[in-house]
């Protein structure tokens, strides 16, 4: 199975690696997992004054921030994946990507926050659900 797992570093990252961690029964090393961070666009008038060389090395400085333990948790646990950086809002980043891949499932982290708070902010899981037909498996 091809699993597309959507990762920023947070503790909803964490609580999604321990879920991995206790169903390796079915989400163990036989699947084929990318792991994809979506960094925050530097805004345009910023970057506009920034060279190519510095901006790219910003985002992949923050993605790295993010990848290095979860390569370590990764190996610790003998699950091979490949890691995926995108530049952009994270629901679009993460919904492109399970389209064009062609993703079996997503797994997220969840922040949980009530129905109320989503309609007046938004979110990332609401955001990739309601635009992918990919399976998700949401981790709170």
């Amino acid at each position: 199975m091809k699993i597309l797992a959507a990762v920023d570093g947070s503790p909803y990252t964490k609580r999604m690696l321990a879920y991995i961690a206790a169903h390796d029964d079915w989400l163990g090393p036989h699947h084929e997992y990318t792991l994809i961070h979506a960094v925050p666009a530097v805004p345009p008038r910023a970057a506009m004054v920034l060279e190519k060389e510095t901006l790219k090395g910003y985002y992949d400085d923050c993605a790295e921030k993010v990848f290095k333990p979860i390569r370590t948790f990764f190996t610790r646990h003998g699950l091979n994946a490949s890691y995926v950086t995108k530049v952009g809002p994270a629901a679009e980043m993460i919904t492109d990507a399970a389209k064009k891949g062609r993703y079996d499932l997503i797994m997220l982290g969840s922040h949980g926050h009530g129905t109320l708070t989503n309609l007046v902010m938004g979110s990332v899981a609401t955001k990739v659900l309601a635009n992918c037909d990919t399976p998700a498996l949401l981790i709170r």
